[in-house]
Parts: C-alpha cells; sequence; structure tokens
C-alpha cells in the first residue's frame, strides 16, 4: 500500500520550532518530487515548498521563505519541513504530497500530486 504519513505537528508559541516529517511506504521517494502544502481554516490548500527528486532543487512561496527549510533523506525515505520563527498566521493542517512522475517540482497544482498524507495540524498560539 502506497502511503504517506505526517507527523511532528503540535501547539507552539509565536517564534517557536517545529519540524514535520513526511515519511513514505510502499514506494520510494527517490524519483519524486514532494511537496509540503497547508490548509487554513476555511482556506483552500495552498502550497509552500517543494523539492525536487533529480537535483534536490528547493522552492518556497514568498510567505515562508526564510523561515522554513525542506528537505530529503532518500536513506530513510522521509522528507522534512524544518519551520522557524513561526506566527499565528501559519496555523494550518499541513500536509505532505508526492507527484506520481515527475522528479521535478512543477508547481502547486493539486493535480500534479498523486500521493498525499493525511495531514498534521500545527497551530501557533500564545
Amino acid at each position: 500500500q502506497l502511503q504517506l504519513v505526517e507527523s511532528g505537528g503540535g501547539l507552539v508559541q509565536p517564534g517557536g520550532s517545529l519540524r514535520l516529517s513526511c515519511a513514505a511506504s510502499g514506494f520510494s521517494l527517490d524519483y519524486h518530487a514532494i511537496a509540503w502544502f497547508r490548509q487554513a481554516p476555511g482556506k483552500g490548500r495552498e502550497g509552500i515548498s517543494c523539492i525536487s527528486a533529480s537535483d534536490g532543487e528547493t522552492y518556497y512561496v514568498d510567505s515562508v521563505k526564510g523561515r522554513f527549510t525542506i528537505s530529503r533523506d532518500n536513506a530513510k525515505n522521509t522528507v522534512y519541513l524544518q519551520m522557524n520563527s513561526l506566527k499565528p498566521e501559519d496555523t494550518a493542517v499541513y500536509y505532505c504530497a508526492a507527484t506520481g512522475t515527475s522528479n521535478y517540482c512543477s508547481g502547486y497544482e493539486l493535480y500534479v500530486y498523486d500521493y498525499w498524507g493525511q495531514g498534521t495540524q500545527v497551530t501557533v498560539s500564545s
């Protein structure tokens, strides 16, 4: 069974940090671009970061650039999202997603990603 499982969410104070993990089972992430999305209450799902499989190139949307870092450990079949300097507006359910056949990041259109995790809640509040 092909599966992505996120972990690492929780409650953190503004300015704090969390590291999210996205572990794959049933398939190798070596050949898939991986993206992180988030969905805040009442809002649509937005892509925030992506890492390519082919060259490890990373991409970030402006709202998280300089604060979040995406990385991958192919030996552990896991992708991470290190989140620093968290803000209340970062509160959302965070999802990881893997492309079906592309090694490269090519945007955040939902149809590009064939595999999705169940999501992990991140709440930033004092």
